[in-house]
């Protein structure tokens, strides 16, 4: 914080001295821009997240209430309603690939590859995980520093009580913040405590969480770092050791494992 404050400083210093030029109004301004991402609320945030949320929508398939995908969800997660004072919101998209994730503003976008590939049980575990990198503020950092890291964000000024319109630049870095999401060794293990957490706070089984992660190294040939499901793995820590605590935290509280 004290860097970019500096960094602004400086800047302002070189305006007043009549000795600015182009490179120099160009770091000045990524400067600023950078020391107001710093502030961003988290209103702010889940708003500019849920114009990115909304173009996808508009972008993607989404399946009907009618549709068996779609009613196995709202039954999966039936109670589960919100973290942080933020409501939870979720939606299948018609897609073939092994994915899932969930955004700061209360998106939860699952994929119909991910619900072919899981029994419900599984599928929950990935879910309670993704709910907790949002209700820990893990998301809304990664958001943070997609702004501090990308000129496209340029000009998202905290200040102001107006949330701006993002233009497809803005929308996109936003999209690689979240779809492209890795998480510290620490990060993951809350998430992994806070998904158990909720699923017993649910009243459902937390060897939902063991369950989800042997089916993803399952189907990533036992890797957690190639594959069609990566997205959905950190290496920090491996998922062999994610399980091992897992379990061992379901048998301590006495959990029985389901039969599938």
């Amino acid at each position: 914080m004290k860097r970019i404050l500096s960094l602004v400083v400086t800047g302002l210093m070189l305006v007043s001295c009549g000795t600015l030029n182009l490179d120099t109004a160009r770091l000045m301004q990524s400067g600023i821009y950078a020391a107001q991402a710093l502030t961003l609320t988290d209103a702010q945030v889940q708003a500019y997240v849920h114009q990115y949320i909304t173009q996808l929508d508009a972008q993607s398939t989404i399946l009907p209430e009618s549709n068996a995908y779609t009613k196995r969800l709202r039954k999966l997660t039936a109670g589960l309603d919100g973290v942080n004072e933020v409501p939870l919101n979720f939606k299948v998209y018609k897609e073939n690939e092994v994915n899932a994730f969930a955004c700061a503003d209360g998106s939860v976008r699952v994929y119909t590859g991910i619900m072919d590939a899981m029994s419900d049980n599984e599928l929950l575990g990935v879910i309670g995980h993704e709910i907790g990198h949002v209700a820990l503020n893990h998301t809304r950092r990664q958001m943070r520093n997609a702004i501090l890291t990308s000129a496209a964000m340029e000009g998202l000024a905290s200040t102001s009580t107006t949330i701006a319109a993002l233009t497809d630049s803005q929308l996109g870095a936003i999209g690689s913040a979240i779809l492209d999401a890795k998480f510290s060794r620490d990060q993951e293990s809350e998430a992994d405590d806070y998904g158990y957490n909720f699923l017993v706070k649910a009243g459902k089984n937390p060897w939902a969480m063991v369950m989800s992660f042997e089916k993803l190294q399952a189907l990533s040939g036992g890797s957690s770092q190639s594959g069609p499901v990566s997205n959905l793995f950190s290496s920090h820590p491996d998922t062999a050791t994610r399980i091992k605590r897992m379990t061992e935290r379901c048998n301590t509280d006495g959990y029985k494992r389901p039969t599938k």
